[in-house]
């Protein structure tokens, strides 16, 4: 297999909603086609990547330094032992000559194209990519289904109590049993209220429900807020201050008994490692949410999992960031804790295929080759119109 050509654009993914530390008004992201000389049915094979949401796009990292990089390599260097497309050597390729450190934008530009190369790896081979995955990087015997939770609840003008807790019914009928709101963007008595009008919706299980600060706390805020709720046994308590400041979420986890999530806004193997080292992080009860498709793609992620399994964690605590077709056929595949869902945000890159059906609070990765975004009708225009 040879790539041909390379297609890589900008598109919106605004809206009017906020959370506690940005707005979405200008958000946007990466959207990439890989066009192959393997033809199908009359048709060259395209793989497709797109980057996650929260992260603006990184499309001029990826048109000037890492597409070239890939479309100037020879073949080979492409390609497994049996012929086959290798996205692990294609990555290694892509990051040639980049230093150590500045994970950011660059992660993000490297992860669009990593997903790219693994949709085309799997539909090359005529399966989907969870399976694909399995055959290649696990044991060859994936979920064949996938928790996940609706993420919204977030601040939006004119939004009252009502219109949230009618939101999160909405979610309930759609067949999600596990929501998540934002909090730390308007007072702690109004984000209480939100909390418990959330909690009677829930019929008053608060294990269903998982609040996210967007990393705007300080250590002083995130304990104030952590025994306001400690009485609710949230599901979890989310990226409660900055990223990198793994002694703020050390001594929150000193304090706080319940579970804390965090990690969507790390982006390679060593701020993982950091994370583990030093942030107070509790393997029996804590999720970590570092997102492929922003964090070096699949190839990177798959360190950041060996790693996490030499410190004593299960695959079961990862729940990745992002909400997307991607994560979901790598939750399957690796055995993850289930996948983030923001059912009607984010479009057209958000959620799962058209088809898909949320029943009991788990989804199906679906059986199209590939990431099956063929499935998702909206984007897919998008897509298709990167190359033809």
């Amino acid at each position: 297999m040879k790539i041909v050509s390379a297609h890589a654009g900008t598109i919106p993914i605004s809206s009017s909603m906020r959370n506690a530390f940005i707005d979405f008004s200008t958000m946007d992201c990466t959207v990439l086609a890989l066009v192959s000389d393997v033809v199908v049915d009359g048709e060259p094979l395209v793989g497709y990547g797109f980057s996650s949401n929260g992260r603006y796009n990184a499309t001029a990292i990826l048109n000037q330094r890492i597409l070239p990089r890939l479309q100037n390599a020879p073949a080979e260097e492409l390609l497994d032992a049996g012929g086959g497309l290798s996205p692990a050597r294609a990555w290694d390729v892509m990051m040639r000559n980049e230093k150590p450190g500045g994970h950011g934008e660059r992660s993000v530009a490297v992860g669009v194209a990593d997903m790219a190369l693994h949709d085309l790896a799997a539909k090359a081979a005529g399966v989907p990519l969870y399976r694909w995955i399995s055959d290649h990087y696990g044991d060859g015997a994936p979920d064949e289904d996938v928790f996940v939770y609706a993420a919204g609840g977030y601040y939006a003008p004119g939004k009252t109590t009502a219109d949230l807790q009618d939101e999160m019914r909405g979610f309930l009928d759609a067949g999600y049993e596990v929501v998540k709101i934002k909090i730390g963007g308007a007072d702690l008595a109004q984000d209480l209220e939100r909390i418990e009008a959330v909690i009677d919706v829930l019929g008053g299980d608060g294990s269903r429900l998982m609040v996210d600060v967007n990393g705007k706390f300080d250590l002083d805020t995130a304990l104030e807020y952590g025994r306001a709720i400690d009485r609710y046994g949230l599901f979890w308590y989310e990226e409660v201050g900055d990223p990198l400041d793994y002694s703020l979420n050390a001594a929150l986890s000193e304090r706080y008994r319940n579970p804390i999530a965090t990690g969507e806004n790390l982006f390679s193997l060593q701020d993982a490692r950091n994370l583990i080292r030093h942030g107070g992080m509790r393997p029996d009860r804590d999720f970590l949410q570092v997102d492929p498709a922003l964090s070096y793609g699949l190839t990177e992620y798959r360190r950041v999992l060996d790693m996490l399994d030499q410190h004593g964690w299960s695959s079961r605590r990862c729940i990745p960031h992002g909400g997307h077709q991607f994560s979901l056929h790598i939750a399957a595949a690796l055995k993850l804790g289930g996948n983030e869902s923001y059912p009607g945000e984010f479009r057209p890159t958000g959620g799962f295929t058209d088809d898909a059906v949320i029943s009991g609070g788990r989804v199906a990765p679906g059986e199209r080759p590939g990431i099956g975004l063929e499935g998702k009708a909206e984007f897919y225009e998008v897509l298709r119109g990167l190359h033809t």
